[in-house]
C-alpha cells in the first residue's frame, strides 16, 4: 500500500514544474544504490604569476571531477588534500555533505587521514575537494553542477577585472585607461581598484603602518575617482578597493569622497573580522560596503549577516567552504536582504567553477577574475564557444562544471616538481 501510494504520488508530481529537480534526487538515489566509490584524489600544481592547486577525484565508475583549492599563498594545502586522500578513497563521492561536513570539522583525522598544518589550510583543502566532488556528481548524474544545486537563476554570470589608470590624478591617463577599457576583447564592463600610494596616498606611503589619511589624500581620492567616472562614462561601473587598511573614521571619510563616482561597492576598509565599526560604517555612507573573501563557513559571515555590518557579500568559494557551504551561507544572506559577490584569484578553473556556483544564487553581482586577458591562463580549460563574451560567463548544459583540464596547457605550466595527473 505504501509503495502504491508513493508511486501515484510521484506520477502526480511528474506533471508538475517541480519534476526535474525531483527526478535529480530519484537519479541521485540510483546512483547510491550502485554503490560508487571514490577511486582516486590527485593534486597538480601549476604556476604563472600565481600558484593554482587543482584537484581531481576518480570514481570506480570512470568518471572524474576537478576543482581547484586556494593557490597563492598555498604553502600546505597540496600536502592537506593528500593527507585526506586515504580517508576519501573508497567512499561514496555522491555523498558530498557528510563528506565535507567531515573534513571541515577536522575529524577526518578520528578516521586515520592525518592533517598536518593550521585549521585554515585543512578549510581551503576541503573546499576544493567538495567542489570537485560537484563535478563528479554532475557527471555521474549526467546533470550540470548547477542544476544539482537547485537549478539556474541566469543564464550567464558577470565578471569583473582590475583594469586601472596608471595615474589617477591625470585626466589624460583615465581618458587612456578608459579606451583600453571599452577595447577590451572580453568586454569587462566592471572594474575594481584601489588608490596607488604613489599617486594619491603620498602622505601614507611615508608612513605605511599609519591607517589614517590626511586631507589632502582624501580630496586626491575624490578627485581621482571623478576623474576615472568622467572618462569612462555610466555605462562601465567602478569597485573601490582598501585591503583591509583603514580605521573607521578613515573609512567614512573614503565612502564620502567616492560617493558621487555611485560605486557599486566600497570593499574591505576595515580589518576582516566583524566588529561593530563595520555596521557604523554601513549606517553612515549611501556606498554599499562590501567584504568576506578571509572568512571562513557559515560561522565566519554571521555576525555579518545578523549585525548588517555589510551590504554585500564577497566569499571566496576556496576560503568559505566550497559550493554547499556557500549556498547555505548565500541562504542565510538573503533572510537579510543581502546579495552575493565573489572573490576568486584562481585559475580559468576557479573562475568558471565559480560562476556555475553563481548561477544557483538567487541574488548575485559579479565575479572577480584575473582570466580572460588572454594568453596561456585562458587556455587551461576545454570548452565549446567563447570563454568570457561581453563581460559575461555563461552557464553550461553539460554535466557537472562541463569542462576538463587542457593537458598541453598544464603540462607547460606545472610548478618545480609538479607531474601531469594523466
Amino acid at each position: 500500500m505504501t509503495s502504491t501510494r508513493a508511486f501515484s504520488r510521484r506520477q502526480l508530481i511528474a506533471g508538475s514544474a517541480a519534476a526535474p529537480f525531483l527526478a535529480n534526487f530519484h537519479k541521485l538515489a540510483a546512483a547510491e544504490s550502485k554503490k560508487t566509490k571514490i577511486r582516486d584524489v590527485q593534486v597538480m600544481v601549476i604556476e604563472g604569476s600565481r600558484t593554482y592547486t587543482l584537484i581531481k577525484i576518480s570514481s570506480d565508475a570512470g568518471v572524474h571531477g576537478i576543482g581547484e583549492a586556494y593557490g597563492s599563498p598555498g604553502i600546505g594545502v597540496k600536502e592537506q588534500v593528500l593527507s585526506l586522500k586515504p580517508w576519501l578513497v573508497g567512499k561514496d563521492p555522491l555523498e558530498i555533505d557528510r563528506l565535507y561536513t567531515s573534513l571541515g570539522a577536522g575529524s577526518a583525522s578520528l578516521s586515520g587521514a592525518r592533517t598536518d598544518g593550521s585549521a585554515h589550510m585543512l578549510l581551503r583543502a576541503a573546499s576544493g575537494i567538495e567542489m570537485a566532488l560537484w563535478d563528479l556528481a554532475g557527471k555521474t548524474l549526467n546533470a550540470p553542477t548547477t542544476t544539482l544545486l537547485g537549478g539556474k537563476f541566469r543564464d550567464r554570470v558577470r565578471v569583473y577585472d582590475h583594469r586601472a589608470p596608471r595615474n589617477m590624478l591625470d585626466k589624460a591617463s583615465c581618458r587612456e585607461w578608459a579606451a583600453l577599457c571599452k577595447e577590451d576583447k572580453s568586454g569587462f564592463t566592471c572594474h575594481k581598484f584601489g588608490f596607488p600610494r604613489n599617486s594619491v596616498a603620498n602622505d601614507r606611503a611615508k608612513d605605511p603602518g599609519n591607517r589614517l589619511l590626511t586631507t589632502r589624500e582624501i580630496i586626491n581620492i575624490e578627485k581621482g575617482f571623478e576623474n576615472c567616472r568622467e572618462a569612462i562614462g555610466w555605462d562601465h561601473d567602478i569597485m573601490v578597493h582598501c585591503h583591509w587598511e583603514y580605521d573607521l573614521r578613515t573609512s567614512i571619510q573614503i565612502a564620502k569622497a567616492v560617493e558621487a563616482i555611485k560605486p557599486v561597492w566600497l570593499e574591505d576598509p576595515l580589518h576582516v573580522d566583524y566588529s561593530d565599526s563595520w555596521k557604523r560604517l554601513c549606517a553612515s555612507t549611501d556606498v554599499p560596503i562590501c567584504t568576506g573573501e578571509n572568512l571562513a563557513r557559515r560561522q565566519g559571515f554571521k555576525d555579518f549577516i545578523i549585525n548588517q555590518g555589510c551590504d554585500i557579500l564577497h566569499p571566496d568559494l576556496r576560503n568559505s567552504g566550497g559550493f554547499l557551504e556557500t549556498k547555505r551561507i548565500a541562504d542565510m544572506a538573503d533572510v537579510w536582504g543581502l546579495p552575493m559577490a565573489t572573490h576568486n584569484t584562481g585559475s580559468q578553473l576557479n573562475t568558471w567553477a565559480t560562476c556555475q556556483w553563481a548561477g544557483s544564487i538567487r541574488d548575485f553581482l559579479a565575479c572577480e577574475t584575473v582570466t580572460g586577458q588572454g594568453g596561456w591562463m585562458d587556455q587551461l580549460l576545454t570548452f565549446d564557444g567563447p570563454y568570457i563574451q561581453d563581460g559575461f560567463l555563461r552557464i553550461t548544459t553539460k554535466p557537472g562544471l562541463g569542462v576538463d583540464i587542457n593537458p598541453d596547457t598544464a603540462k607547460s605550466k606545472l610548478a618545480p616538481g609538479e607531474t601531469w595527473w594523466g
